[in-house]
């Protein structure tokens, strides 16, 4: 039974170059692809009360307050749950956050990316150093005490030293949540169709990576995901749902769900999705086989690793011992806990060689 629920909003008013993400400059479509999610909506959710809800995007802070609002009341949400919404800084003014609180949103997730306003032009945001601070000042004095910030490493003519600039500039802010991305180039984005120069290499990246780590664990911060950092109860609720393999509604173009064991996603354009807001594109049973790599694969992102447990009362599959040739062959990477097993910093940075080979077996 689905305890979360992830909404997408497709727009942006203008594309960064490294962004692959399913998004469009059709502002005018806002209020109809409103109407098609709420039809949507009220054909798929079956009523439970939810534990997680989270507006990502694309920009979801282009979307006026009353009809977040139309969003949000359609769903029953439990007393403590976390209600989360991305905001650009340039969307940050204090009415606005103020009115996402009024309506029920009690974590910001702010794309903040870099306080260099150099390298902000570089990738085409629309914000500057300056509104990332007075949208956490903004935020605070709405009476949010639950923001994350994001920060992407490895931009063209990024150095390890601006990392560390990046980091102390950000915990200045006195946030409690740092999510940290490292560049990759895909196609469908601009940097896909013109490669940009000076790009860190992956050395370069890992050191920054192992930078970050040693920052934030320094400042408070644990590292519970691959990509993500938090003080001590302010790990993302909605994110770990995926991380454990738990299943989530998907609504809006693109999205994607889990549901009663069916993998799904939507269509891919605004008008497809428009004219056929009801039906998902595609959807396919797990087998088990499928549902135990899974179960795998995600569990080892998060730093508490895989419960073998767990494992083996959802599979009846003895982890350790099925394994026990990959654990051994990589041991200097993936380390025993009292649940079971995790990779360690330097196996968390080589984890995209190591997992294929859960596959094999």
């Amino acid at each position: 039974m689905p305890k979360a629920c992830y909404i997408h909003i497709p727009f942006c008013v203008s594309k960064c170059k490294y962004c692959s993400f399913v998004s469009f400059n059709k502002l005018e479509l806002i209020t109809g692809y409103v109407y098609s999610l709420l039809k949507e909506i009220n054909e798929n959710y079956k009523g439970e009360m939810l534990d997680t809800l989270y507006f990502g995007g694309g920009t979801p802070s282009l979307i006026p307050i009353e009809l977040l609002k139309k969003i949000v009341n359609k769903f029953g949400l439990a007393q403590n749950a976390e209600v989360t919404i991305e905001l650009n800084p340039d969307d940050g003014a204090l009415d606005y956050i103020k009115g996402l609180r009024d309506i029920g949103f009690n974590r910001l997730s702010i794309g903040s990316q870099t306080f260099d306003d150099e390298l902000l032009k570089l990738t085409g945001r629309r914000h500057n150093s300056n509104q990332i601070l007075e949208t956490v000042q903004n935020a605070k004095k709405a009476g949010f005490d639950n923001i994350s910030l994001d920060l992407i490493y490895g931009l063209p003519t990024q150095t390890v030293d601006g990392i560390k600039t990046d980091l102390c500039k950000f915990l200045e802010l006195d946030i409690q949540h740092i999510s940290t991305y490292g560049l990759k180039i895909e196609g469908g984005s601009y940097w896909g169709e013109h490669n940009p120069k000076n790009v860190p290499n992956d050395d370069v990246q890992a050191d920054m990576y192992e930078r970050i780590n040693e920052i934030l664990k320094n400042a408070g911060f644990a590292r519970y995901e691959v990509s993500n950092f938090a003080k001590q109860g302010f790990e993302s609720r909605h994110n770990l749902t995926y991380w454990n393999n738990e299943e989530y509604y998907g609504f809006g173009v693109s999205a994607h769900g889990y549901v009663d064991g069916v993998r799904y996603s939507n269509y891919c354009t605004i008008e497809d999705y428009m004219n056929n807001p009801t039906k998902h594109e595609y959807g396919r049973i797990l087998s088990e086989q499928e549902k135990l790599e899974e179960e795998i694969f995600l569990g080892f992102r998060k730093s508490e690793g895989i419960n073998t447990k767990k494992i083996l009362d959802k599979f009846g599959v003895d982890f350790e011992g099925k394994y026990n040739s990959i654990l051994e062959k990589y041991s200097d990477y993936i380390i025993k806990t009292q649940e079971g097993f995790a990779f360690n910093l330097k196996g968390t940075m080589l984890s995209n060689e190591i997992l294929p080979e859960f596959l094999e077996c």
